[in-house]
């Protein structure tokens, strides 16, 4: 799915921080098909991981073999199947020998089974949401869409979550104070659309400190969340309209549509992450291009060592 000419892209922006960065030790749960393998074993050659491929041995060396890829020294961790994959490569990363969780040819559900399991996963206080990190050939800068694939209904509460997640992930990505839209129909406040009395919320709840780190601003119709003269013709003077960093869905559903048309009909590149693990967890699918995965990788070892600084910062603050 790769549509535009290289060097095009927002993308190459947050490579070039990645240059100066250690590359992550990285758990990959059953890279067990041509693209998974391909895509770790490239991240690795590229300096943005270090890979440790949990799955069964033999099958992983004989996809190697037959697609020519060359594994050299790469660890690998024997497994059975997908699930034991998933349990392995979350111990791995429990255990502090991984500090990224990155899905092979597994199913999501699977993984993110084994990091959300009670006893041994990888739960935080937060809720996990998923980001698509897109570069929008029609747009000035990287935007994050969130959450198009893991929370369907989300709560006002749930919402704060996936807010705080997608803002924190900006932050790690060299932003100073993401802008955020929070998508609804309309831009007026009305109680029988929930999603814009959650917008109002969430906007009320940055004021008073239950979200921080970002600008937000909401009910946002995405025409006047993404053109500033639209905005203004409606009359909402907002420092968010026209610039967002992050587009809040206000479902599922309506992330998820968002993000496929923009990959679809905007000619966007899209790199998936899920936050709110104690780690961040690589998600690439099958139809991703190579620079999509290699992006995902990037923006996943910056948030990764994001939080290493941050927790040091933490400690001395």
């Amino acid at each position: 799915m790769t549509h535009h000419h290289p060097g095009t892209g927002k993308y190459e922006g947050l490579l070039a921080k990645c240059r100066s960065l250690e590359a992550i030790p990285t758990a990959v749960a059953y890279p067990c098909e041509t693209s998974a393998l391909e895509g770790a074993i490239e991240a690795g050659q590229k300096g943005l991981i270090e890979p440790i491929l949990v799955g069964p041995a033999e099958k992983i060396a004989e996809i190697a073999k037959s697609s020519g890829i060359n594994l050299g020294g790469t660890q690998v961790v024997d497994a059975r199947d997908g699930r034991q994959a998933a349990a392995k490569a979350v111990e791995l990363v429990l255990h502090g020998k991984a500090e990224l969780l990155m899905k092979g040819s597994l199913h999501t559900d699977e993984l993110l089974g084994a990091v959300v399991a009670r006893e041994a996963g990888l739960r935080t206080g937060r809720r996990i949401s998923h980001v698509f990190i897109m570069d929008v050939p029609t747009y000035h800068k990287v935007l994050i869409v969130t959450d198009a694939a893991i929370n369907i209904a989300p709560t006002l509460e749930d919402k704060v979550d996936i807010c705080q997640n997608a803002i924190d992930l900006a932050v790690s990505l060299g932003l100073a104070q993401p802008k955020v839209a929070i998508l609804a129909a309309v831009e007026t406040v009305n109680s029988k659309m929930t999603a814009t009395l959650d917008a109002a919320a969430l906007c009320k709840m940055t004021e008073r400190g239950q979200i921080t780190g970002g600008l937000l601003d909401g009910p946002l119709a995405f025409d006047n969340a993404i053109n500033q003269e639209a905005a203004e013709t409606k009359g909402i003077h907002s420092k968010v309209a026209g610039d967002p960093d992050i587009l809040l869905a206000p479902d599922l559903e309506a992330g998820n549509i968002l993000a496929k048309l923009l990959s679809f009909l905007a000619n966007a590149d899209s790199a998936g992450l899920v936050l709110g693990a104690r780690v961040p967890i690589i998600l690439t699918s099958r139809a991703d291009s190579v620079r999509s995965r290699i992006a995902s990788c990037g923006v996943a070892m910056l948030a990764a060592h994001a939080r290493k600084t941050g927790a040091q910062g933490a400690h001395h603050g």
